[in-house]
């Protein structure tokens, strides 16, 4: 009994508790619930204003839309209108200037020729008086007007009549260091100026001239102009190309050049061309001046001299009383010993023969290594990054060739004045054998 009084007593004290708490709830859920409203409010005013700030924008792109499609509609119809007026105006060009078109094509195509011409010619050095009319025909876009037309024929007539001209003109012209002067040059028609160089190099847009880097061979200049006038240019070497050939001298390659790109396989046959030719002259000469003496020895065999015939006289005088066997021993030995001097540098030469076309062979390898090289790292499209190689591998053999010929053809002249002075040599100790047999014979 008493413990439901105690649990009566505990539900009735707890019950306000209760009822307070839930109160407390019921106002904070109340509380945020018009936080929400608020939020969803302002929300809902950005979201109105956004979508009134899209429709004005909408609205001013399509009037904007429209406006282009009129002004396109209108361009479409000025364009329109504007053709059928061009084809009309075309037309009635067409039929007022006839077959002139014609004729400003043709004029515009003289004048360009002209042109050009006065701009490369020499005859532009002192005969250009009409190139502002030449240059406003070629510029024109109308037909040209009769003064034109007019200047355009004196035009083509000045230059006719400068082409057969021979004449003294003054000339600006630009030497080696870069400076400009103005120097007397002989203008030879159409064809070149000539100065006290040579022949002058005409460049008419800088207009000034300038010596060509080679000249020809008997060249005409300043100084012999007189001869020539006087000869009537029967000697004088012209460009009938008007400088272009002329041009082209500076690119041939002297006999330097060639040699240069030869390389140092080049080098080293060249090197031994000269050892054998000087190897050649020395032997040759010595050959000459031994034949002489042998020649002069065999008019006078009773003295025997400082020569290979003298010498084997000498070995005959020595031993004549020995027996014919010995001494033809050695009468024999020393035609062997002479002709080790004869024959000395011979086979120097003849190696010096054979190695330079070895040598000129191998240059060629190598020429031709180093340009496939080239090929590999830069393709061959472009010929001349392969004319390096390709020259030197030509220059090599060329020179391998000239070389061995003429040490060649000394070796064989050499050996064969050699073997002749051998020859006498041997007849003269057979001589001599066969008369101390001949006395041996008489004394048994």
């Amino acid at each position: 009994m008493k413990i439901k009084t105690l649990a009566t007593a505990l539900c009735l004290f707890s019950m306000p508790f209760a009822v307070s708490a839930n109160t407390a709830l019921v106002e904070n859920t109340q509380q945020e619930m018009k936080v929400e409203r608020a939020h969803n409010a302002d929300r809902e005013k950005a979201f109105s204003l956004t979508e009134q700030e899209i429709r004005a924008q909408r609205d001013a792109l399509v009037k904007q839309q429209k406006q282009l499609q009129q002004e396109t509609e209108q361009l479409s119809e000025d364009f329109s209108e504007n053709e059928n007026t061009l084809a009309r105006l075309e037309e009635q060009l067409r039929l007022e200037t006839g077959s002139l078109g014609e004729l400003f094509g043709v004029v515009r195509q003289a004048a360009k020729d002209l042109e050009a011409e006065m701009a490369f010619s020499v005859t532009g050095v002192d005969r250009n008086e009409y190139r502002d009319v030449i240059d406003t025909i070629v510029a024109a876009r109308t037909l040209p007007s009769l003064p034109e037309l007019d200047g355009l024929w004196k035009g083509l007539e000045d230059q006719i009549a400068a082409s057969r001209e021979m004449r003294t003109v003054s000339v600006p012209f630009i030497n080696g260091e870069g400076q400009q002067a103005s120097v007397d040059a002989f203008r030879l028609g159409s064809i070149g100026l000539i100065g006290e160089q040579g022949y002058l190099s005409w460049d008419g847009e800088r207009e000034a001239a300038k010596a060509y880097l080679k000249q020809p061979v008997q060249g005409p200049s300043t100084i012999n102009l007189n001869e020539l006038q006087q000869s009537g240019l029967q000697a004088a070497v012209v460009d009938p190309s008007r400088g272009i050939m002329l041009s082209q001298l500076a690119n041939e390659p002297e006999l330097a050049d060639r040699l240069e790109h030869g390389g140092v396989v080049g080098k080293i046959i060249l090197g031994l061309l000269a050892i054998g030719l000087i190897i050649a002259i020395f032997r040759g000469a010595k050959l000459t001046v031994v034949r002489q003496q042998i020649r002069k020895q065999l008019k006078d065999p009773s003295q025997p001299g400082n020569n290979p015939l003298g010498r084997v006289l000498g070995v005959y005088s020595k031993e004549q009383n020995r027996s014919v066997e010995a001494l033809e021993l050695r009468l024999l030995e020393a035609i062997v010993d002479e002709q080790q001097g004869l024959e000395k540098g011979l086979s120097m030469l003849k190696l010096l023969a054979a190695l330079a076309p070895m040598l000129g062979l191998l240059g060629t390898v190598t020429g031709m290594i180093e340009t496939f090289q080239v090929i590999t790292q830069f393709g061959n499209g472009d010929p001349t990054v392969m004319a390096g190689g390709i020259s030197m591998a030509l220059v090599t053999t060329v020179l391998g060739l000239v070389a061995a010929m003429p040490l060649l053809l000394a070796h064989n002249i050499l050996s064969t004045q050699a073997e002749n002075i051998r020859s006498i040599l041997e007849k003269q100790g057979i001589s001599l054998v066969a008369e101390q047999a001949e006395k041996a014979g008489t004394a048994a």
